[in-house]
């Protein structure tokens, strides 16, 4: 009995250790947190290209995925968001920011979804799906 609780507690100590790391980058600080937030997104696939990753904005975070817009260097986000949802990243989009500051859901990346709230994804990400919060 004691050999198969040691052969099950070392199956189950495995399983964990290749459980998928999920995590929430929140954005709500403007361009720079965004710039960041891209190059952390990058090195965090770099380094684990199985992470599953979600990137949830509101306020001045949603500003790098407006059509346009570009970094402190003037290179546009663009192709970098592309680039990395090519790589299973997902982009959400608060609503209530789109209405409170006036902008058109179309004037957004195509990559970028719209979500009710993105202070309540947040929330939800992480108790109900059990990601891990980073703030870049």
């Amino acid at each position: 009995m004691k050999k198969h609780l040691l052969l099950l507690s070392g199956l189950l100590a495995c399983t964990l250790s290749w459980a998928e790391i999920k995590v929430v980058y929140h954005l709500s600080e403007g361009i720079p947190q965004a710039s960041r937030a891209i190059g952390n997104i990058r090195n965090h696939l770099a380094a684990d290209p199985t992470a599953k990753i979600v990137v949830v904005t509101h306020g001045l975070g949603i500003d790098f995925l407006i059509n346009g817009a570009t970094n402190q260097m003037d290179q546009p986000f663009a192709g970098g968001v592309a680039d990395l949802v090519n790589k299973g990243v997902e982009f959400r989009v608060c609503n209530n920011t789109l209405v409170s500051r006036k902008i058109s859901p179309d004037k957004l990346l195509m990559e970028a979804k719209v979500v009710p709230s993105g202070v309540s994804e947040v929330a939800k990400l992480q108790a109900n799906e059990k990601f891990v919060y980073l703030r870049p």
